[in-house]
């Protein structure tokens, strides 16, 4: 018998509208745990002809860090052997480090914010005197804007530094981000799905800033009284709206070049027009696509019949023979 695919995850909602596209095209998989797991480094016997890394940065928030670093070690040692993977590795090399996807977005000649990398908090301060105000300063593994602060003067900054109120930024990987903000025209910023080196959609999200910085689509329609994380769920109280979006061609192109160049099968790029010089600013490259809320009713269909055609025509290319449904 074929191996099953596997679904590689630690949230325990996000995924469950994918969970359930697979079981009605019968596509054998398996639910795998990323932060209950283990495996033998020196067995090649991997028990999935497919895994699908759908691990969030975000998973600190829900108890479950180990999942970031554990799955660069599982894929690593996937790709050692040849597995067949989606958003392996290099994607989620990428996906865990903003450091990176700034690295990358330079190279590729990509428009965004201007930042400096620090690694401890005496650097902070001497890094924003060197930005243009007001600035952000947030973890270098982020996930549903966690952690993230904004400063309008230096002597914020400083005071901020001197309190301890940004140690935090450092928790993970003791690396952080300070890097200039630009405040999105019309309070609004767009967001660009990708899936196999082709657009799925586009969304504007209109974004009140006194929300903060969450930003997570799966969410945009729910409300409540008080943000906070609970139940597990990293993206609860969004009073935000989305609408389907058309961006410019340049945006696309650039959104596909940044997916190409790090592996990324499936994921979400965001960027804004910024209210100081009305030009375009990548922020934030996401692996991790848990997809706008009713997205039938705001892009005109479902994103997650096609996550499941995409993997369904992966998964038979690898086990040679068609899935049939009961």
């Amino acid at each position: 018998m074929p191996k099953p695919m596997a679904i590689f995850y630690e949230h325990p909602e996000w995924f469950k509208p994918l969970f359930k596209k697979l079981e009605e095209r019968g596509i054998p998989h398996e639910h795998v745990l990323a932060h209950e797991h283990h495996y033998e480094p020196d067995d090649r016997d991997v028990p999935h002809s497919l895994v699908v890394n759908r691990v969030s940065p975000s998973s600190y928030l829900r108890g479950h860090t180990s999942a970031i670093f554990y799955a660069l070690q599982y894929l690593q040692h996937l790709e050692a052997l040849d597995v067949p993977t989606v958003n392996g590795y290099k994607a989620h090399l990428l996906e865990i480090s903003k450091a990176r996807q700034l690295g990358l977005l330079k190279r590729l000649g990509i428009p965004h914010p201007r930042s400096l990398v620090v690694n401890a908090a005496s650097q902070i301060a001497p890094a924003a005197a060197e930005l243009e105000f007001p600035v952000i300063v947030k973890p270098n593994i982020g996930g549903s804007g966690a952690g993230m602060q904004r400063f309008d003067a230096l002597d914020e900054v400083r005071a901020a530094v001197n309190d301890g109120l940004l140690d935090d930024v450092f928790v993970l990987d003791s690396t952080a981000i300070v890097q200039e903000f630009h405040p999105a025209v019309d309070d609004t910023i767009t967001r660009v799905e990708a899936l196999n080196n082709d657009i799925l959609y586009a969304i504007n999200i209109q974004n009140d800033p006194s929300l903060g910085f969450n930003l997570c689509p799966a969410s945009l329609e729910q409300r409540r009284e008080q943000p906070q994380v609970e139940d597990g769920e990293a993206c609860l109280t969004q009073t935000r709206s989305a609408e389907k979006a058309n961006p410019p061609e340049e945006v696309l192109e650039a959104t596909l070049a940044i997916f190409h160049e790090a592996n990324i099968d499936i994921g979400g790029l965001e960027y804004l027009v910024s209210q100081r010089d009305g030009l375009i600013y990548f922020y934030d490259i996401n692996a991790v696509s848990n997809f706008v809320a009713n997205a039938p009713e705001v892009v005109g269909f479902d994103p997650f019949d096609n996550f499941a055609d995409y993997l369904q025509t992966r998964y038979e290319a690898i086990v040679r023979e068609p899935v049939t449904a009961d």
